[in-house]
């Protein structure tokens, strides 16, 4: 079975049943909780999370480790357990991306990133100290994850 969505940015996009995410919490400031990744290539750097409930509704994501060599996700036990992951099961990460004319305006949330695991999703606070709502995504080195 396939789930067909008619959006303003992908027109028609037929996604199997599976490709759904759903978010229990939902996402910060978004409505919905059904999503899905979308990539417009293959090896494309960044995908779009895009709503199954709302088509207009899509947001950048990429993988932060793609950008920022040592970036690391440490959330607090209570988040761990409410998600059902710990040290044995592993989470897909993603950060969502501020776009921009300009690469050197694009930027990353490395503070709430989007954890995915076994069809379901969360976005959590990252507990690791100094960590930016706003990381320049094309720094000189984008190892600088600070604001």
């Amino acid at each position: 079975m396939s789930i067909t969505i008619e959006g303003t940015r992908f027109g028609t996009l037929d996604l199997p049943e599976e490709a759904a995410i759903e978010f229990p919490a939902g996402l910060i400031g978004l409505p919905g909780s059904r999503y899905a990744l979308v990539a417009r290539e293959e090896t494309s750097a960044f995908y779009w999370l895009q709503s199954l409930d709302q088509p207009e509704i899509a947001i950048p994501v990429t993988n932060p480790g793609r950008f920022f060599d040592s970036y690391d996700v440490e959330i607090s036990d209570a988040d761990a357990e409410r998600i059902g992951i710990d040290e044995s099961q592993q989470a897909d990460v993603y950060v969502t991306v501020r776009a921009a004319e300009r690469p050197e305006d694009f930027r990353a949330n490395l503070l709430a990133p989007i954890l995915i695991a076994n069809g379901r999703g969360w976005q959590v606070v990252n507990e690791i100290p100094g960590l930016a709502v706003r990381a320049p995504l094309f720094a000189d080195e984008a190892g600088d994850q600070a604001a």
